[in-house]
């Protein structure tokens, strides 16, 4: 791994995780000293992170973390929505194809909420549903959907931690989904991607 891709996993990984709050200013000399490199990389890793509209850069001094705005998770919600409604559909004739992949991401979310560790179980939760939207075949949409979830995770993620109750029910709605895949029916299964997401966009009050 390069300094530069060193210090992007270091920064997105924080961000993800909750670890570094929105509206957080990031130094480079700070971020430099964090993960032992010069500035050079530091700053090519937060132009990164600005393309993908995590952070607002400012030259020669550091980034913002962008907070999420009202519209911004209504938007986010909105279009996951779509994309996951129409995926279900699109997926169901290669389910087999996707079972084992998801059967492993539910352990993986099973494991995280044991030890409470939210960043685990939300990386699991989202690898569960991008296996879904890549077995619907179309690349574009994998893309855009993986953006989606990187600001989801971020506008969530703050919401999970420490509620158990919260992260059970996520968990009880994903291992329905895979039931559904296994034995249900193919507009029972779309029905309850929808009802999931729903459910989502409920923790960050969108809905």
């Amino acid at each position: 791994m390069s300094a530069s891709d060193k210090a992007y996993e270091h920064v997105k990984g924080g961000i993800l995780a909750g670890d570094i709050a929105p509206s957080s200013f990031l130094t480079e000399g700070q971020l430099a000293e964090a993960v032992g490199i010069s500035r050079t990389p530091v700053r090519e890793a937060l132009l990164r992170l600005q393309a993908e509209g995590m952070v607002e850069l400012f030259p020669k001094k550091g980034a913002l973390v962008i907070a999420p705005t009202p519209q911004e998770m209504r938007e986010v919600f909105e279009a996951r929505a779509l994309i996951e409604e129409w995926a279900a559909g699109q997926m169901w004739s290669r389910r087999n194809e996707a079972l084992p992949a998801l059967r492993e991401k539910l352990d993986e979310m099973a494991a995280a909420m044991k030890v409470d560790d939210v960043s685990a179980f939300s990386a699991a939760d989202r690898a569960f549903h991008e296996v879904i939207v890549v077995s619907a075949g179309n690349s574009v949409i994998a893309r855009q959907y993986s953006h989606l979830r990187d600001r989801q995770i971020v506008i969530v993620a703050g919401n999970l931690r420490g509620d158990k109750p919260r992260m059970t029910k996520s968990l009880r709605q994903h291992r329905e989904l895979l039931h559904l895949l296994e034995s249900g029916s193919k507009a029972q299964f779309v029905h309850a991607c929808s009802e999931h997401v729903a459910y989502a966009g409920s923790l960050a009050g969108t809905r």
